[in-house]
Parts: structure tokens; sequence; C-alpha cells
């Protein structure tokens, strides 16, 4: 299975309408019907709007229960209005907090020194922008032993940032101002022997979700566009605390979906007539084309892999609870989660080890460790990889013609033939990287049991997040501000969120409940194996997002020549369109908080394949 993300998220809100309507059905109701008596106020729920309702749901009621009901329903709906009036930001969090830990679980809490790799020797450069695609390691090394300056390396990347960008459409704003002054005091510490540590004076760029004082945050939306907070994203104030550099705000899809913003649409490095993918879709094209050191991200669904996968780059989506997304724009309260976007696997780690762990304001944040150790015996680990989605591609299938069909049904038939045939075509053709990537861990010496995902209703827990997401941007709905953002089709935000205020309370408990299962039984998988490798495409993106564990995307090759053709237009729909000389990635997953073993292994992988190292040329 190919995930096509936006009409993934749109299924799943139609498959939330068809559950249970009734209560979002009769508000909306009385909400459109005018109370005559009262201009502007909503009309009684009336008998009439409650046979409505309860038709539409399925929901059985016999006249008398209608009745009976009648005022309290009333009730209820003006408790809505009543907390709608207290204006809650989207900073506001539920008075819940989630925890993706299964009873019983235990985490490393015990903090160690992180034992970094030996720095590998850059060859003499002749132009600082020889250091374009430089590491964040191998950079960190020029700066501690001053053969490079920050405010050289921070200029350098300003400039191509400014040069790339009328083609990739990433920056939303440069912080030039506030990274200038940072790379002067940057050199100025490390020439007093003050030195900080890897991030010293290393430039970074932020996706425009996270707060940070003095400019604008847009959340990549129309209508938020002069949007500014008065205080810095936790992660944005330990970066600092490191000494890294803040050079830009990268786009982000309009309230975290896709690739399209108030601006344009990011493009892919590798191919500029496609999107970069979203929602990372700035951080993601910028680090690709060698435009900062790294970029932080976050991910509800596929926002770090799938950006990440387009653009060739290491995204690490830590488990849910080990960053604090304080000062991050909300999208899904149980769902978000903010981690880095780098070149390689130890460049994830390093970012890792300055902006994990509590900060006393986002109560999901766990007190674990991140304990990285470049030497980790990584042959010690049990690896398993998800069977069936290795297996042999089976024959393409074309939908059969019924009984009786028209000539224009069969018409009809044969394109979506058509389009299913181009979209397996691309996954077979993808699914060889996969193969290649299991043969390349056998030949490492890898011994790879076979695991797979516990049979749930995944898809259908999934309306938990549109749920989420619609509250946190109540106001936008209610008060037709939606219109404001950019894309306005079936399955963006505007519809969606719409949809969204008919999933009822009890079914986003019901489904909550069934996500405890989830949680329960994926996790009994690495009581089995240490690390899963799966492809980045498919189920396990929407298991792992949900119930909480962490993921590690990595390059894993080039489309070949032979690669099936892209579509002339990247509607943005699917994520698998990169055609010919594009990259595509392989997944690796591991147990709540195991995040630093889980970069352990995959740098093993990366360093003997070499994928990381390949850049698209741009000039």
């Amino acid at each position: 299975m190919t995930l096509d993300r936006r009409r993934f998220l749109a299924s799943c809100s139609q498959a939330g309408v068809a559950s249970a309507l009734l209560p979002g059905v009769l508000y909306t109701l009385a909400a459109q019907a005018q109370d005559t008596t009262k201009p502007g106020a909503p009309a009684k729920i009336t008998l009439e709007m409650l046979e409505q309702a309860a038709a539409l749901a399925g929901v059985p009621l016999t006249t008398e229960q209608k009745k009976m009901m009648l005022e309290g329903l009333e009730g209820q709906r003006d408790s809505y209005a009543e907390i709608r009036k207290l204006k809650m930001p989207n900073s506001v969090a539920p008075a819940f907090v989630f925890d993706p830990l299964p009873p019983g679980a235990k985490i490393e809490t015990a903090k160690q020194e992180p034992r970094w790799s030996e720095p590998s020797s850059l060859a003499i450069f002749s132009n600082i922008e020889d250091l374009a695609f430089a590491t964040v390691r191998e950079q960190a090394e020029l700066l501690r032993t001053r053969k490079v300056t920050s405010l050289a390396l921070t200029q350098m990347y300003i400039t191509r940032l400014k040069r790339y960008d009328p083609r990739l459409h990433f920056v939303v704003n440069l912080t030039e101002e506030r990274a200038i002054t940072q790379a002067k005091a940057a050199d100025a510490e490390i020439a007093a022997g003050k030195y900080r540590g890897l991030l010293h004076g290393i430039p970074w760029g932020a996706k425009d979700l996270l707060a940070v004082k003095g400019y604008p945050t847009t959340w990549g939306a129309g209508g938020f566009e002069k949007q500014s907070f008065d205080e810095d994203a936790t992660v944005v104030q330990r970066l600092d605390a490191a000494g890294a550099v803040l050079v830009a705000k990268f786009t982000l899809g309009a309230l975290a979906m896709g690739d399209k913003w108030f601006g344009g649409r990011t493009r892919n490095p590798w191919n500029t007539n496609q999107g970069s993918s979203g929602s990372s879709a700035g951080p993601a094209s910028a680090v690709a084309a060698g435009c900062v050191a790294f970029a932080v991200g976050s991910e509800t669904l596929g926002s770090i892999s799938s950006p990440s996968t387009r653009c060739g780059d290491t995204g690490l989506r830590p488990t849910f609870g080990f960053v604090p997304r304080t000062g991050a724009m909300a999208l899904s309260w149980t769902m978000d989660k903010l981690g880095p976007i780098c070149r390689t696997v130890e460049d994830c780690a390093i970012v890792m080890n300055s902006i994990y762990g509590p900060d006393g304001q986002d109560l999901a944040t766990r007190e674990a460790a991140f304990n990285w150790d470049a030497n980790l015996d990584w042959k010690s680990l049990r690896i398993g990889y998800l069977k069936s989605a290795f297996d042999p591609f089976k024959p393409f299938d074309p939908h059969e013609a019924k009984p009786n069909e028209t000539a224009e049904e069969k018409k009809k038939r044969d394109a979506r033939n058509q389009q299913r045939l181009i979209a397996y075509e691309r996954r077979k053709y993808d699914h060889r990287f996969d193969g290649v990537a299991f043969d390349k861990l056998q030949s490492m010496g890898v011994k790879l049991i076979p695991v797979e995902l516990p049979d749930l209703p995944y898809n259908a827990i999934t309306p938990v997040l549109e749920a989420e997401a619609a509250a946190a941007f109540d106001d936008l709905t209610m008060t037709g501000r939606d219109k404001l953002l950019t894309e306005q089709g079936r399955e963006d935000w505007p519809n969606t969120f719409r949809v969204a205020r008919f999933y009822p309370a009890v079914e986003y408990i019901q489904a909550n409940r069934a996500r405890t299962l989830a949680i329960r039984e994926v996790s009994k998988l690495f009581e089995q194996v240490d690390i899963i490798v799966a492809p980045t495409n498919g189920q396990q993106l929407v298991v792992t997002n949900l119930t909480g564990h962490p993921a590690l995307i990595l390059p894993n090759g080039m489309r070949g020549d032979d690669a099936p053709k892209p579509p002339k237009i990247d509607d943005g729909d699917n994520d698998d369109i990169g055609g010919p000389n594009t990259p595509v990635s392989i997944t690796f997953l591991a147990g709540h908080y195991q995040d630093a073993k889980l970069c352990a292994f995959g740098r093993a992988y990366q360093e003997a394949t070499g994928f990381h190292k390949l850049h698209p040329h741009l000039d």
C-alpha cells in the first residue's frame, strides 16, 4: 500500500461521518435555522431536526425517546456557545495528556554523555560554498578548530537561500539580522575557548510553525501572514542555548497540510516541476538543496517522512513525548511530534541531543534519556522486517465489468483502471528498492526476523486527528475565515474541519480506546525485535503515528532513467510520483524512547550504503 495522505485523511473524515453524527448534525441544523424572535440566534432544536439527525446518523429512536431528549440537547447546545466565548488560542491544550506507553513499560531515564563519532577530515576547501553539503559533524569540527567561522558559514547559507528561493520557494522569512548577531557571538565565544558543543555556530532553519520572537509565525496559512508571538518555542530556545544560528523560517503547507502555502508551492530540488511534499516542505527542500546545515520539522501523519523521502533527506520522527512542542502550532495534541531533518543520521542525533526532554509546559513530554553512542554494537540488535510489505508484488488486478454495463460505465471503468495501473507500476518499480535494502542488510550480516503489524482497524482510528485539528482551528470554521486558506478542495482543511464537526464525542473516545489496543499490540512486536525495517509509504506510517513509536527515514537510492514518468502536473495528492533521477527511502522503527538505538542502527546502514552523499544539481 502506498499512502496517499491527503485522500486518506479525506476518506477517514467521511468514515467518521458515517459512524454516528447525531450531536454534530443537530448542532449544524439548529445553527443554520434562525430564531425569528432573537435575530442572529440559532433556532430551538425541534423534533423534526432530531428526526433528520437521527435518520442521517442511523441511530434508532422512538418518538417518545426523541421528545425526552429535546431539553437535554438544548442545554448541551448552549454549552457549546459558552465555551466558544472563551476564544481559546491554539496554544491551549485539552485537559488530558496522551501517553503512548503500554502498561508495565519501562524507559531509560539515566542520562549519559553522548559518544560521537570521530570527526572525518574534510579535504581542503578553496571556497566556503564547498561546505554547503557538509554534515553538521564535519562543520562542527571545522568551527571547533577555528578553520572556518560561523559568520562565514551563516553568510554562505543566507546567500544560497536568497539564490535558490526564487526556484524552490522554501523561505517564509529570513532571520538574517538575528543570524548575523548569533554567528558573531558564536565566533567570539569559540575564540575565547567557550565552546558549547557540536551545534555551536551551526546555521539551521525552523519550520514556520515554531514561534520566534521578533518574526512572524505564519503557519503557512493565508490570514496568518502577520501573526507573531512574544516568546520563542522551546526547541528554538534550546538550540539558541546550544549556540546554533537560526537563518530562516521555512515553509509548510497551510496549517501543516502538503507543500502549498500562501506564497505558492515549495519545490523538490531533484525535480523543480514537483512539490517537495509536506508538510515540512521548506525544511526538507532547504536541507536537500544545501541551503542550511539542518532543520527542525514536525509530523502528525507523515510530515517528516514524506518530504524527507521526496527530497532525499534523513529525517527522525522521535517518540511521541520526547521533544516538547511548546511554542509550536498545535494540529493534533495526541499526535504532533517535532524532529530534525538532516543530511545524516548522526546529525539527527546531534540535534536531538539538544532539543529533547521536559520543559515543564508540554505535559506530554516525558523524562527519558537519549543516550547516543556512535560505537554501539548494532550487530547485537534483533532486526525485524514487515514480511508482507517485502513480499513480491501481486499481478495487477483490474476492475471487472459489471453485468449489463453501459458504454458510459465501461468508459469510466477503463479510465479508473488506467489510473490504477499507472499507480501500480510506480509502486512496483519502487518496491525493488525495498528488496535491495533487504539484500543489503543481509550482506551486512543482519539476520532479519519476519514480523507483521497486528490486525486492527487503524484507518478507522485516524478521525481523531481531524477531530482534534477541527477543535484547534474551530474559530476558522465558525467565523468563515477558513476561506482565506489557499486550498479549498474536498481533501483540504476547510472541508475536513467542517466534516470533523460531525464526529461525535462518544466515537472519538471509542477510537482512542481502540488506539490503546493498538499501542499494546504494536509494542509487543518490540519485545521480539529491537528494530523493524519497513517501506516508508504504507500502513506502518499510519500505525506508528497513532501509537507514538519513533521512525527514522533514510535515503535508499535513486530511481533510474527507466522509472515510470511522473505526471506533468503534481497535484500534491500522491507521494510516489518522483520519476527518473529522484530519491527513494527506507524506514526503520523502534520501541518507545529507543530513538538512540534506532539511530545507531540507521547510521550503520547509512554508512554501508552512502546514499546520503548524493545531492541535487541546481546550477
